[in-house]
């Protein structure tokens, strides 16, 4: 742990300073010229507090159920692909500090650890991310995934193509990495990240090599975001068949898409618009939260910028349930390893507890639409979908 990580923005800075410029940039870039990414961002300034005064606040809970299951805070470790690039074994780091908070992590398809592997690190909770590249691999997955005693599935449907990363175009950016001249340069200034990449090898697609089911072509695929552009509301009904646990969709930005997912039997959906990676001028997940959950009877979840408990609060009084935490973590495990994530872990849950105590909120069921005012430059109707 190091004494001057205060905050999410100091675990950004160290890792600006520890990555290559080309790995730090697949870590931060967006899609097109960022302004996804920037939105992500302000959209928490266009609501203030409105605290109570008076109340007992003298044992705070940030608690949550969920599926009968109870986490300690309404955060979990969304589903992030290629972290070997940030440090070895990082999708173990991410899972084990997840576990020691008391929250679930979610491994991503395109993780650098197997769906086996990531269950046995770490005791806590695991959820399991699923790009549908090919059905059949698909169900392969989604079939370790079960017996691998995942807790839920996670179905990302924003991503038929990849969005335009301008930054990885102009970097190279690939797995494994294509050395050139610049990539050299780039490497020699950051000593320690290339000597741990040497004693280590290139990270590598663990999913797709345990069970044989993945070719070239599909592994390309992945790499690409390249998935099966014809999966649509019908595919998800076999899938909803297919997984007999809890099912979450993830990349809606409409509650009308919601409202039709939910229709199926799935147990949750997840605002968002994948970190500003895919379609730079989308509106951000906090934004579609409240419009969703006033739609829904199943719990809404988002996700993008999120960098502080305050800003996980503000989503949870618009009615969301759990918030999804990515570049965060990231930025943590990058700058300090494991212990990075402990660390971020804990500045989350402390101004989670800050912020419900000066709120006037003994525990999340307190906050709501009451605790919030737009600012006023902001008060226009906003009800996508």
């Amino acid at each position: 742990m190091t004494a001057q990580h205060v905050s999410v923005a100091d675990f950004r800075r160290s890792a600006a300073r520890r990555l290559p410029r080309f790995v730090f940039d697949y870590l931060e870039g967006g899609a097109g010229s960022e302004a996804g990414l920037k939105r992500n961002r302000e959209a928490y300034g266009e609501f203030g507090f409105l605290p109570r005064r008076l109340v007992d606040v003298s044992r705070p809970s940030t608690a949550v159920s969920l599926w009968g299951r109870s986490h300690a805070m309404p955060v979990y470790l969304s589903p992030t692909g290629l972290n070997g690039m940030l440090r070895h074994d990082g999708d173990a780091m991410l899972a084990r500090a997840a576990a020691r908070a008391g929250i679930p992590f979610a491994l991503s398809t395109a993780a650098n650890m197997s769906i086996e592997d990531a269950a046995r690190a770490g005791d806590g909770e695991k959820w399991f991310q699923l790009y549908v590249i090919q059905r059949d691999l698909a169900r392969s997955l989604v079939e370790r995934a079960l017996a691998a005693d995942y807790a839920a599935l996670i179905l990302t449907v924003d991503v038929p193509v990849n969005g335009y990363r301008e930054r990885d175009i102009r970097n190279g950016f690939s797995v494994p990495v294509k050395v050139t001249p610049k990539l050299v340069l780039d490497g020699a200034l950051r000593p320690g990240w290339s000597l741990a990449y040497l004693r280590n090898g290139a990270p590598r697609m663990r999913n797709m090599e345990a069970d044989g089911a993945m070719n070239l072509e599909a592994q390309a695929a992945l790499l690409s975001r390249r998935m099966d552009a014809g999966f649509d509301f019908e595919a998800l009904r076999w899938l909803r068949d297919l997984w007999p646990r809890p099912l979450i969709v993830k990349g809606l930005l409409r509650a009308d898409d919601a409202a039709a997912c939910a229709a199926i039997g799935v147990d949750a959906v997840v605002m968002s618009n994948h970190g500003g990676r895919q379609v730079d001028g989308a509106v951000t997940g906090f934004e579609t939260v409240e419009a969703a959950a006033a739609r829904l009877d199943i719990p809404v979840f988002f996700d993008g910028g999120i960098r502080c408990g305050e800003e996980v609060i503000k989503g949870l009084c618009l009615g969301a349930r759990m918030a999804g935490l990515g570049r965060a973590a990231l930025y943590a495990l990058a700058a300090d390893g494991e212990a990075g994530v402990d660390r971020c872990l804990s500045l989350f849950r402390d101004d989670l507890t800050r912020t419900l105590v000066l709120l006037g909120a003994p525990d999340l069921s307190a906050l709501g639409p009451d605790l919030l005012a737009r600012r006023a430059s902001q008060a226009t109707d906003r009800s996508w979908g």
